[in-house]
Protein backbone atom coordinates (compact mmCIF):
# COMPACT_ATOMS: atom_id res chain seq x y z
CA UNK A 1 0.00 0.00 0.00
CA UNK A 2 2.61 2.46 0.67
CA UNK A 3 4.65 1.62 -2.37
CA UNK A 4 1.38 2.74 -4.19
CA UNK A 5 0.99 6.03 -2.56
CA UNK A 6 4.24 6.75 -2.83
CA UNK A 7 4.79 6.01 -6.79
CA UNK A 8 1.46 8.13 -7.19
CA UNK A 9 3.19 11.11 -5.05
CA UNK A 10 5.82 10.86 -7.33
CA UNK A 11 3.56 10.85 -10.43
CA UNK A 12 1.93 13.82 -9.59
CA UNK A 13 5.00 16.10 -8.46
CA UNK A 14 6.65 14.60 -11.83
CA UNK A 15 2.94 16.06 -13.68
CA UNK A 16 3.14 19.18 -11.66
CA UNK A 17 6.95 20.22 -12.55
CA UNK A 18 5.94 19.29 -16.36
CA UNK A 19 2.79 21.68 -15.40
CA UNK A 20 5.29 24.39 -14.34
CA UNK A 21 7.67 24.59 -17.42
CA UNK A 22 5.53 26.73 -19.36
CA UNK A 23 1.86 27.75 -19.79
CA UNK A 24 -0.45 30.80 -21.44
CA UNK A 25 0.54 33.93 -21.47
CA UNK A 26 -2.72 36.66 -21.21
CA UNK A 27 -1.48 39.71 -23.71
CA UNK A 28 -1.83 43.03 -21.89
CA UNK A 29 -2.33 46.30 -23.41
CA UNK A 30 0.15 49.28 -22.03
CA UNK A 31 -1.66 49.78 -18.66
CA UNK A 32 -1.27 46.11 -17.74
CA UNK A 33 -4.63 44.92 -18.34
CA UNK A 34 -5.80 42.20 -20.58
CA UNK A 35 -6.52 42.49 -24.01
CA UNK A 36 -9.96 40.89 -24.85
CA UNK A 37 -11.03 39.26 -27.98
CA UNK A 38 -13.86 41.81 -29.73
CA UNK A 39 -15.21 38.77 -31.26
CA UNK A 40 -15.12 36.31 -28.81
CA UNK A 41 -14.72 38.09 -25.13
CA UNK A 42 -12.35 36.39 -24.13
CA UNK A 43 -9.18 37.53 -22.61
CA UNK A 44 -6.43 37.09 -25.41
CA UNK A 45 -3.18 35.20 -25.14
CA UNK A 46 0.19 36.52 -26.19
CA UNK A 47 2.23 33.49 -27.10
CA UNK A 48 -0.28 31.74 -29.46
CA UNK A 49 1.08 28.97 -31.60
CA UNK A 50 -0.15 30.24 -34.95
CA UNK A 51 -1.77 32.93 -36.82
CA UNK A 52 -5.04 34.34 -36.19
CA UNK A 53 -7.24 34.50 -39.30
CA UNK A 54 -9.58 37.31 -38.64
CA UNK A 55 -8.28 40.95 -39.58
CA UNK A 56 -9.80 42.81 -36.26
CA UNK A 57 -7.96 40.26 -33.97
CA UNK A 58 -5.10 40.67 -36.29
CA UNK A 59 -5.15 44.00 -35.38
CA UNK A 60 -5.67 44.00 -31.41
CA UNK A 61 -2.37 41.29 -31.69
CA UNK A 62 -0.45 44.17 -33.86
CA UNK A 63 -1.71 46.86 -32.06
CA UNK A 64 -0.18 44.93 -28.81
CA UNK A 65 3.14 44.54 -30.06
CA UNK A 66 3.01 40.79 -31.41
CA UNK A 67 4.54 39.85 -34.53
CA UNK A 68 2.38 37.27 -35.79
CA UNK A 69 4.15 37.24 -39.48
CA UNK A 70 6.92 35.28 -37.79
CA UNK A 71 4.22 32.63 -36.99
CA UNK A 72 2.77 29.95 -39.26
CA UNK A 73 -0.55 29.94 -40.52
CA UNK A 74 -2.57 27.29 -38.61
CA UNK A 75 -2.60 24.77 -41.25
CA UNK A 76 0.95 24.62 -41.24
CA UNK A 77 1.31 24.41 -37.74
CA UNK A 78 3.35 21.48 -36.59
CA UNK A 79 4.76 19.75 -33.51
CA UNK A 80 8.60 21.50 -34.10
CA UNK A 81 7.18 24.92 -35.11
CA UNK A 82 8.54 27.61 -32.59
CA UNK A 83 10.78 27.66 -30.22
CA UNK A 84 11.55 25.63 -26.91
CA UNK A 85 9.41 25.94 -24.44
CA UNK A 86 9.34 23.65 -21.99
CA UNK A 87 8.54 20.26 -21.49
CA UNK A 88 4.53 21.05 -20.78
CA UNK A 89 4.71 22.89 -24.15
CA UNK A 90 6.47 20.88 -26.25
CA UNK A 91 5.27 17.17 -24.63
CA UNK A 92 1.45 18.36 -24.53
CA UNK A 93 0.27 21.42 -25.61
CA UNK A 94 1.98 21.29 -29.18
CA UNK A 95 0.96 17.19 -29.95
CA UNK A 96 -2.33 18.14 -28.75
CA UNK A 97 -2.80 21.17 -30.75
CA UNK A 98 -1.09 19.58 -33.48
CA UNK A 99 -3.85 17.45 -34.10
CA UNK A 100 -6.72 19.16 -32.90
CA UNK A 101 -5.78 21.34 -36.57
CA UNK A 102 -4.72 18.16 -38.35
CA UNK A 103 -8.43 17.02 -37.43
CA UNK A 104 -10.24 20.05 -37.81
CA UNK A 105 -8.94 21.07 -41.35
CA UNK A 106 -9.56 17.44 -43.28
CA UNK A 107 -12.84 16.84 -41.12
CA UNK A 108 -13.98 21.08 -41.61
CA UNK A 109 -14.71 21.77 -37.55
CA UNK A 110 -12.49 22.12 -35.22
CA UNK A 111 -15.21 21.57 -31.89
CA UNK A 112 -15.90 17.97 -33.85
CA UNK A 113 -12.15 17.65 -33.74
CA UNK A 114 -12.04 18.21 -30.24
CA UNK A 115 -14.79 15.62 -29.77
CA UNK A 116 -12.94 12.70 -31.46
CA UNK A 117 -9.79 13.71 -29.96
CA UNK A 118 -11.19 13.53 -26.59
CA UNK A 119 -13.16 10.11 -26.85
CA UNK A 120 -9.23 8.65 -28.56
CA UNK A 121 -7.73 9.39 -25.16
CA UNK A 122 -10.67 8.22 -23.10
CA UNK A 123 -10.49 4.69 -25.21
CA UNK A 124 -7.04 5.03 -24.54
CA UNK A 125 -7.34 4.98 -20.95
CA UNK A 126 -10.41 2.77 -20.80
CA UNK A 127 -8.35 -0.13 -19.38
CA UNK A 128 -7.40 2.04 -15.99
CA UNK A 129 -10.80 4.26 -15.86
CA UNK A 130 -12.58 1.01 -16.54
CA UNK A 131 -11.11 -0.44 -13.34
CA UNK A 132 -11.79 2.98 -10.95
CA UNK A 133 -15.35 2.07 -12.13
CA UNK A 134 -15.39 -1.82 -10.93
CA UNK A 135 -13.39 -0.27 -8.14
CA UNK A 136 -16.10 1.62 -7.16
CA UNK A 137 -19.28 -0.70 -7.49
CA UNK A 138 -16.75 -3.14 -5.51
CA UNK A 139 -16.87 -0.21 -2.83
CA UNK A 140 -20.65 0.01 -2.94
CA UNK A 141 -20.70 -3.42 -2.55
CA UNK A 142 -18.53 -3.89 0.68
CA UNK A 143 -19.85 -0.49 1.82
CA UNK A 144 -22.25 -2.54 4.57
CA UNK A 145 -18.72 -4.06 6.30
CA UNK A 146 -17.07 -0.91 6.07
CA UNK A 147 -19.54 0.70 7.61
CA UNK A 148 -19.40 -1.98 10.37
CA UNK A 149 -16.42 -1.75 11.06
CA UNK A 150 -16.19 2.10 11.29
CA UNK A 151 -19.52 2.10 13.90
CA UNK A 152 -17.75 -0.81 16.01
CA UNK A 153 -14.26 1.64 16.31
CA UNK A 154 -15.62 5.13 16.55
CA UNK A 155 -15.74 6.09 19.80
CA UNK A 156 -12.24 4.20 19.97
CA UNK A 157 -9.13 6.61 19.41
CA UNK A 158 -6.63 4.84 21.14
CA UNK A 159 -3.35 3.91 18.98
CA UNK A 160 -4.09 -0.17 19.34
CA UNK A 161 -7.93 0.03 18.33
CA UNK A 162 -6.56 2.12 15.08
CA UNK A 163 -4.41 -0.36 14.31
CA UNK A 164 -7.28 -3.13 14.72
CA UNK A 165 -9.38 -1.04 12.40
CA UNK A 166 -6.99 -0.85 9.99
CA UNK A 167 -6.20 -4.48 9.44
CA UNK A 168 -10.13 -5.26 9.72
CA UNK A 169 -10.74 -2.69 6.69
CA UNK A 170 -8.20 -4.80 5.01
CA UNK A 171 -9.59 -7.50 5.72
CA UNK A 172 -12.63 -6.13 3.38
CA UNK A 173 -10.81 -4.81 0.95
CA UNK A 174 -8.98 -8.19 -0.05
CA UNK A 175 -12.11 -10.13 0.81
CA UNK A 176 -14.05 -8.06 -2.53
CA UNK A 177 -10.57 -7.72 -4.63
CA UNK A 178 -10.38 -4.13 -3.26
CA UNK A 179 -7.33 -1.84 -3.93
CA UNK A 180 -8.30 1.46 -2.48
CA UNK A 181 -5.31 3.37 -4.54
CA UNK A 182 -5.66 1.19 -7.63
CA UNK A 183 -7.61 3.40 -10.66
CA UNK A 184 -6.60 6.87 -9.01
CA UNK A 185 -4.40 7.71 -11.91
CA UNK A 186 -6.46 8.79 -14.46
CA UNK A 187 -8.45 10.71 -12.07
CA UNK A 188 -4.75 12.90 -11.25
CA UNK A 189 -4.73 13.02 -14.52
CA UNK A 190 -7.65 14.81 -15.25
CA UNK A 191 -6.49 18.33 -14.07
CA UNK A 192 -3.69 17.92 -16.06
CA UNK A 193 -5.56 17.17 -19.36
CA UNK A 194 -7.95 19.60 -18.70
CA UNK A 195 -5.66 22.52 -18.49
CA UNK A 196 -3.30 20.86 -21.96
CA UNK A 197 -7.52 20.97 -23.55
CA UNK A 198 -7.72 24.75 -21.62
CA UNK A 199 -3.99 26.11 -22.87
CA UNK A 200 -4.35 24.22 -26.63
CA UNK A 201 -7.69 26.20 -27.15
CA UNK A 202 -6.38 29.60 -26.04
CA UNK A 203 -3.38 29.15 -27.71
CA UNK A 204 -4.65 27.98 -31.07
CA UNK A 205 -6.73 30.80 -33.24
CA UNK A 206 -7.92 28.44 -35.90
CA UNK A 207 -9.66 26.30 -32.31
CA UNK A 208 -11.13 30.14 -30.50
CA UNK A 209 -11.73 31.91 -34.00
CA UNK A 210 -14.11 28.53 -35.25
CA UNK A 211 -18.10 28.18 -34.31
CA UNK A 212 -20.03 24.87 -33.57
CA UNK A 213 -23.51 25.00 -34.05
CA UNK A 214 -24.32 28.23 -32.39
CA UNK A 215 -21.20 28.38 -30.32
CA UNK A 216 -18.27 30.73 -31.07
CA UNK A 217 -16.12 28.35 -29.53
CA UNK A 218 -13.48 31.02 -28.05
CA UNK A 219 -16.50 32.78 -26.28
CA UNK A 220 -16.99 31.84 -22.30
CA UNK A 221 -20.93 31.56 -21.40
CA UNK A 222 -21.10 34.22 -19.40
CA UNK A 223 -20.16 36.58 -22.76
CA UNK A 224 -22.18 34.18 -24.93
CA UNK A 225 -25.73 34.66 -22.60
CA UNK A 226 -25.58 38.28 -23.60
CA UNK A 227 -25.39 37.36 -27.31
CA UNK A 228 -28.46 37.26 -29.85
CA UNK A 229 -27.63 32.86 -29.93
CA UNK A 230 -27.68 32.82 -25.63
CA UNK A 231 -29.97 29.80 -25.76
CA UNK A 232 -26.94 27.58 -27.36
CA UNK A 233 -24.62 28.94 -24.16
CA UNK A 234 -27.53 27.78 -21.90
CA UNK A 235 -28.03 24.59 -23.61
CA UNK A 236 -24.52 24.11 -23.28
CA UNK A 237 -24.02 24.86 -19.26
CA UNK A 238 -27.28 22.54 -18.74
CA UNK A 239 -25.47 19.78 -20.63
CA UNK A 240 -22.63 20.37 -18.06
CA UNK A 241 -24.75 20.51 -15.33
CA UNK A 242 -26.62 17.39 -16.11
CA UNK A 243 -23.57 14.99 -17.38
CA UNK A 244 -21.69 16.54 -14.32
CA UNK A 245 -24.33 15.70 -11.78
CA UNK A 246 -24.75 12.51 -13.37
CA UNK A 247 -21.61 11.12 -13.25
CA UNK A 248 -20.52 11.78 -9.74
CA UNK A 249 -23.54 10.29 -9.08
CA UNK A 250 -23.14 6.85 -10.73
CA UNK A 251 -19.47 7.13 -8.67
CA UNK A 252 -20.65 8.15 -5.76
CA UNK A 253 -19.33 5.68 -3.09
CA UNK A 254 -19.05 5.73 1.02
CA UNK A 255 -21.59 5.57 3.92
CA UNK A 256 -24.63 6.44 1.84
CA UNK A 257 -26.66 7.39 5.52
CA UNK A 258 -24.47 10.39 5.79
CA UNK A 259 -25.70 13.56 4.76
CA UNK A 260 -21.55 14.89 3.15
CA UNK A 261 -21.59 11.87 0.60
CA UNK A 262 -25.25 12.86 -0.56
CA UNK A 263 -24.62 16.42 -0.72
CA UNK A 264 -21.45 15.73 -2.41
CA UNK A 265 -22.05 15.61 -6.13
CA UNK A 266 -24.49 18.82 -5.46
CA UNK A 267 -21.34 21.03 -4.33
CA UNK A 268 -18.86 19.43 -6.89
CA UNK A 269 -21.38 19.56 -9.52
CA UNK A 270 -22.34 23.49 -8.65
CA UNK A 271 -18.56 23.88 -8.45
CA UNK A 272 -17.68 22.54 -11.73
CA UNK A 273 -20.45 24.81 -13.25
CA UNK A 274 -19.61 28.04 -11.82
CA UNK A 275 -15.98 27.23 -13.22
CA UNK A 276 -17.26 26.18 -16.60
CA UNK A 277 -19.43 29.78 -16.88
CA UNK A 278 -15.31 31.60 -16.92
CA UNK A 279 -14.06 28.59 -19.57
CA UNK A 280 -14.21 28.41 -23.20
CA UNK A 281 -17.61 27.25 -24.97
CA UNK A 282 -14.52 24.36 -26.36
CA UNK A 283 -14.12 23.50 -23.21
CA UNK A 284 -17.50 22.59 -22.47
CA UNK A 285 -17.92 20.88 -24.95
CA UNK A 286 -14.80 18.66 -24.10
CA UNK A 287 -16.12 18.34 -20.49
CA UNK A 288 -19.34 16.92 -22.16
CA UNK A 289 -18.15 14.57 -24.24
CA UNK A 290 -15.71 13.14 -21.45
CA UNK A 291 -18.88 13.36 -18.87
CA UNK A 292 -21.09 11.06 -21.63
CA UNK A 293 -18.14 8.29 -21.78
CA UNK A 294 -17.91 8.19 -18.22
CA UNK A 295 -21.52 7.28 -17.91
CA UNK A 296 -21.70 5.01 -20.77
CA UNK A 297 -18.50 3.19 -19.41
CA UNK A 298 -20.39 3.10 -15.63
CA UNK A 299 -23.53 2.19 -16.72
CA UNK A 300 -21.47 -1.20 -19.40
CA UNK A 301 -19.56 -2.05 -16.02
CA UNK A 302 -22.51 -2.25 -13.80
CA UNK A 303 -24.30 -4.47 -15.94
CA UNK A 304 -21.50 -6.68 -16.94
CA UNK A 305 -21.57 -7.42 -13.11
CA UNK A 306 -25.18 -7.68 -12.60
CA UNK A 307 -24.41 -10.27 -15.89
CA UNK A 308 -21.80 -12.11 -13.84
CA UNK A 309 -23.97 -12.11 -10.44
CA UNK A 310 -26.48 -13.63 -11.98
CA UNK A 311 -24.20 -16.78 -13.76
Amino acid sequence: MKKKQNRIKILLILVLLLISTGCTKTLTDSNKKPVKNEITGQNLTKNILCQPTNKTTIKVYKKNGVKIEKLPKCDDFKITTGKYEGLWTSLFIKPLSFILLLLGKNIGNYAISLIIVSLIIRFIAFPVTKKTAMQSELLKKAQPEINKIQNKYKDKKDQDSMMKQSQEMMMVYKKYNISPMSGCLFSMLQLPLFIAFFEAVQRTPAIFEDKFLFLQLGTTPTVGITSNVWFAYLVLELLIALTTFYSLKMNLTGNQSDPNMKTMPYMMSVMIIITSLFMPSALGIYWVTSNIFTIGQNILVKRSKEVHGKA
